[in-house]
């Protein structure tokens, strides 16, 4: 299943939303070549945050690594888009000018509560059929 097809973009393509947050999507600008290597960077990095196990200069290099491939990628920093419009990564989506939008896509994806435990419920948003 695509990542699109999970979660919900905005129209305007800058987000995604997962669980009611906003999260920012790659630059679309970015050239093919260079959005696959980034990526590769980012999954990379990722794998030492884990290998870290924990250990405090490992684990801070290793973060440092993904926060650089996600800047690259447009997902983290400065904006790429040009309009003058704020950024509202990991903001609550009915908190943003984006709220109506979200209330509007119900009619095409639903929420699914998976149980996690007798206190922990995790609501994913599926693309009804």
């Amino acid at each position: 299943m695509a990542a699109s097809d999970r979660y919900p973009h905005t129209p305007d393509g800058r987000y995604f939303v997962v669980r009611g947050r906003l999260w920012r999507l790659s630059n679309p600008a970015l050239d093919p070549a260079d959005r696959e290597w980034l990526v590769r960077e980012l999954m990379a990095a990722r794998r030492a945050v884990r290998e870290a196990r924990g250990g405090p200069e490992a684990t801070q290099a290793a973060r440092k690594q993904v926060h650089a491939a996600k800047v690259a990628l447009g997902e983290r920093g400065p904006v790429w888009w040009s309009d003058g419009a704020p950024d509202y990564n990991r903001h609550m989506v009915m908190n943003t000018p984006y709220a109506d939008w979200y209330q509007s896509v119900g009619s095409f994806f639903h929420v699914v509560w998976v149980d996690h435990g007798p206190t922990q419920r995790q609501a994913l948003i599926v693309r009804k059929r």
